[in-house]
């Protein structure tokens, strides 16, 4: 038997080679993890075996996967999408635990020597309701379709899934009772699981920031990790102690950070742990397919795979549709959704663990669900091609919205594209209108642009983030295109086909804020536009003229900062409101330090302390209540406040480095 030390050489050998060779097939990690378990496990070469503490690591796997699901929860994103989330959501995780406990049903009854029983099949439900949120949201993002139609719906659906495995991870184990006790069992969960959460969400609520703080003061990135891992696996202990899962109490840790200014560097800071734990745990599960079992039974497995995929497929479709989506739409949420997914396995390695799964139907289940992951990535990549063939109708509408508006801007030369016809789309179109200048624009929100064609306004029905949209709409004739919605990865995907189309097309680029001013600008666009930045310059203006200053002044003050890109108004100093309110600030950031006696900066010249390298800069110098002009030979003494400007990292990178 191998030692520990052998065994942890094993496994993190197998996995770097295995992660190597998945990604150099532009497919997920998390399948060369499976792949390698399968490889090296006792049912192949049989190099590693099944131990106590193998399935250690493997359940920490877990744990941290739930944290980061934790972190990840938004009180106010689930607020906005609460019609998909708990609507379209929760009816396809119900629906397909439904239907898996009707088709074990009649199942049994066609052969009642392979009887399955309604608990087995509430957990088989369970686990092939989930999809891969890891695979699907890797490929959408990489297809920049997050923001889209089905993107919203995809994204949605998801996220109940991963809300869903919070219950299911208590009533799984639970469903392994004693069947007359099943009731008391489920009572007795169930009150266990709320007082719980609510002794960790009326105290933690109360600790976790001011915690936090405390700790974060200390300056020290030891303490921090330190910190982070006693919250997580202590949360997780307090569960365990409570007879429910250790994956509840990390949920619920990660759930109460994310609450807090600190998740951003949380989620940095715990990436390591999650990835190459949760590899583990695949590893582990991989490790459970007997591949000659699998293959003498190739029918049944590809029955399993063939069966729920088409269900699930057909079944999200089918909802979606019910929900308002188009066809195009609903069939591309359920492509995109039929594949099983990581959860699917947490919850079939517990049932497994309960009894509850007998072990050859275990193998062909655990089977199917690999090849349907390992389908995945190619079914979306090609769910375009695959909607467009099944659904006549849905090629006939885009080739109809095309033809119209290729028709209505055929003849339009110079004209300006508008990418969106939303509130700052119609006060640009009105605007050129009023200088006689042509436009077109293209939005996805059919009521809109019903009503504005009614009112005689030049809008189409089109998603300029597609090729033959802004072909239609005459991107080689056009003057210019404007991207009128805040919505960086949109935009990256409409700036790359105008490269493509169209090189030389001057593009403006509306955004928030500064965040992503760069990234923007080095897609190509021309100019860009943050509201946050611009909002402050017109209110400053304004303010400006009232209280006596020359309009001349006022305008060539503006236009300055236009000039040099918002340079002198980009960061600023940040509390805790807006932390809470908008995470995505915390970019670019003003912060200042005070040089104490001990400073190791105290008596340095600015350029000797590399602050730069950094990705930090030097704005201000405050001494004695004077402003000293921040050159590189400025030499810093004790309690000089000295304002730095970067992101969060290099910011306190170089307040590190000043002390």
């Amino acid at each position: 038997m191998a030692s520990g030390l052998e065994l942890t050489l094993l496994l993190l050998g197998s996995a770097v080679l295995g992660v190597v060779a998945f990604r150099s097939l532009h497919l997920p990690p998390m399948l060369g993890y499976l792949a390698v378990g399968v490889l090296i496990g006792p049912h192949a070469l049989g190099l590693a075996a099944e131990t106590a503490s193998t399935h250690a690591l493997a359940e920490f796997g877990v744990v941290f996967l739930m944290f980061s699901i934790g972190l990840e929860f938004s009180l106010a994103q689930l607020r906005a999408m609460r019609r998909i989330v708990f609507g379209l959501g929760m009816a396809q995780v119900v629906l397909t635990i439904a239907a898996a406990m009707l088709g074990a049903l009649l199942f049994s009854m066609w052969m009642p020597s392979l009887a399955i029983s309604w608990q087995a099949s509430f957990a088989l439900g369970g686990a092939l309701a989930m999809s891969s949120t890891a695979i699907v949201v890797k490929l959408l993002t990489e297809r920049l379709e997050l923001e889209s139609e089905h993107g919203r719906r995809i994204i949605g659906i998801l996220l109940f899934q991963d809300l869903a495995v919070v219950p299911l991870l208590i009533l799984i184990p639970s469903l392994a009772k004693n069947p007359e006790d099943l009731a008391a069992t489920l009572a007795w969960a169930g009150v266990k699981a709320a007082l719980v959460l609510a002794l960790l969400l009326f105290f933690g609520q109360k600790l976790m920031r001011s915690w936090f703080t405390i700790v974060a003061k200390r300056r020290s990135q030891e303490l921090f990790m330190l910190n982070l891992l006693l919250v997580t696996l202590g949360a997780a202990w307090i569960t365990e102690r409570a007879g429910l899962s250790l994956a509840l109490g990390a949920f619920v840790a990660g759930m109460l950070i994310s609450e807090t200014q600190f998740k951003h560097q949380v989620e940095e800071d715990i990436k390591p742990f999650r990835d190459v734990l949760l590899g583990l745990f695949f590893i582990t599960i991989g490790m459970l397919l007997n591949l000659r079992l699998v293959l003498e039974h190739w029918w049944l497995v590809l029955a399993l795979l063939v069966l729920p995929v088409l269900l699930k497929f057909a079944l999200i479709a089918l909802l979606a549709k019910a929900f308002g989506s188009s066809t195009g739409v609903s069939m591309r949420t359920g492509l995109a959704l039929a594949q099983a997914g990581e959860f699917g396995f947490v919850l079939l390695n517990l049932a497994s663990g309960s009894k509850l799964i007998d072990p050859f139907l275990m193998q062909l289940v655990l089977a199917s669900m690999v090849l349907s992951m390992l389908v995945a990535p190619f079914v979306i990549a090609h769910s375009d091609k695959i909607v467009m063939k099944i659904a006549a109708n849905e090629w006939m509408m885009q080739s109809l919205q095309l033809t119209q508006l290729a028709s209505r801007t055929m003849a339009a030369q110079k004209h300006v594209i508008l990418a969106g016809f939303g509130r700052s789309g119609q006060s640009v179109a009105t605007l050129l209108s009023d200088e006689k200048l042509p436009w077109y624009a293209l939005d996805l929100d059919p009521e809109r642009v019903q009503e504005a064609q009614a009112a005689g306004s030049n809008v189409s029905y089109g998603d300029a983030g597609r090729r033959e949209a802004l072909i239609a709409a005459g991107i080689n004739r056009a003057s210019a295109l404007v991207i009128t919605f805040a919505d960086t990865r949109a935009a990256l995907k409409v700036l790359h086909l105008v490269h493509e189309l169209a090189p030389s097309l001057p593009v403006i680029v509306r955004s928030h804020d500064d965040s992503d001013l760069e990234v923007l600008r080095m897609a190509g666009a021309t100019e860009v536009v943050p509201e946050a930045l611009e909002s402050s310059l017109m209110l400053a203006s304004h303010a400006l003229v009232v209280v006596g200053v020359p309009l001349r002044r006022v305008v060539h003050r503006v236009q300055s900062a236009r000039d040099e890109r918002y340079a002198s108004m980009r960061g600023y100093f940040h509390g805790a409101s807006d932390v809470t309110d908008d995470p995505e600030h915390m970019y670019v950031r003003l912060h200042s330090v005070v040089l104490g006696e001990g400073a190791k900066a105290a008596g340095r010249r600015l350029d000797e302390l590399g602050l730069d390298e950094l990705g930090a800069e030097v704005t201000g110098i405050r001494r004695a209540r004077m402003r000293v002009e921040p050159v590189a030979g400025t030499v810093l003494q004790a309690e000089d406040v000295v304002v730095l400007r970067g992101s969060a990292d290099a910011v306190t990178r170089a307040e590190g480095r000043l002390l």
